[in-house]
């Protein structure tokens, strides 16, 4: 067996996968795999040129795969992408919420979303909450699914005074800050998700793997793209066998941040972003 086939005794999945930043990087790396696992792919990413050349690649190999494009600094265009995805795929079998930027190329540089939001925050955080509540339907539809977040080590708790990170801006706090928000908000949906069938966790890859996002950032890479493939697919396997609500350095069972386990900080957190999203979405006080 190859090291990306289906581990043995587990059956062909029947309805498909979404993967966030899938054009480069360990998106298309874990496209890739999960196509050689059997996988329908949703091939998401903001270029379409780019989208296109994956999806002819997994088809060349003998996978099915389709584009999805939508640029995810736009929270409206991550709902949308929600409401794509539900509309022509009422069964999901599971959810990657990959797509990040990095801590960027200039750290003291403070970058907005397109709706005015600092960008790493809402990138990396805002959208994949969007997009998860969107496809929270067609997820419970499958019986079994997942949403796997792709985290970092790298966390540092959000300042609700200050949640935009206005004072003292830095690019690779705000890039922690957002991911702490995303291993949060894998605790906080997870039990509630797990009565619909759906599992939650969320996995810091690799360390530094071989990525622009690192690359750009001026670090040479500790890890490659494969590692951290190999990791997401281990904590995959985990998932199917029932494991929800857990939080994976690479391959093993670990322990985030503490506050990120704290019911207040969650639901200080989840107060806050039901403001920020809620003009994307359009419904206000939707349930997590």
């Amino acid at each position: 067996m190859n090291r990306h086939e289906r581990p043995a005794g587990q059956r062909p999945p029947t309805a498909p996968a979404l993967v966030t930043g899938a054009t480069s990087g360990l998106g298309r790396s874990l496209a890739r795999a999960l196509a050689d696992r059997g996988w329908t792919v949703l091939v998401h990413g903001r270029d379409a040129n780019r989208c296109a050349a994956v999806v002819d690649e997994l088809r060349a190999a003998g996978g099915t795969a389709s584009p999805y494009v939508a640029d995810l600094a736009s929270l409206e265009e991550a709902a949308e992408l929600g409401r794509r995805v539900a509309a022509e795929h009422p069964s999901l079998g599971l959810l990657v919420n990959n797509a990040g930027v990095g801590a960027g190329r200039d750290t003291r540089r403070r970058e907005l979303s397109r709706d005015g939001y600092e960008l790493r925050f809402a990138v990396n955080y805002l959208a994949p909450v969007v997009l998860t509540r969107a496809l929270r339907s067609p997820l419970r539809a499958a019986g079994t699914a997942q949403v796997l977040n792709i985290g970092s080590i790298g966390q540092s708790p959000f300042d609700p005074d200050d949640v935009q990170f206005t004072r003292r801006y830095d690019g690779m706090e705000a890039y922690t800050r957002s991911k702490f928000a995303l291993a949060a908000f894998t605790f906080t949906i997870a039990e509630e998700y797990a009565r619909e069938g759906i599992g939650v966790n969320c996995v810091h890859p690799a360390n530094y793997m071989d990525t622009t996002m690192v690359i750009e950032a001026g670090v040479r890479p500790w890890s490659t793209v494969a590692q951290g493939t190999a990791a997401v697919l281990h904590v995959l396997d985990e998932g199917a066998r029932g494991a929800s609500g857990q939080y994976y350095n690479e391959s093993r069972r670990a322990k985030a941040h503490r506050l990120a386990y704290s019911t207040d900080t969650q639901q200080r957190l989840a107060s806050l972003t039901d403001q920020l999203i809620a003009p994307a979405e359009r419904t206000g006080g939707t349930s997590w």
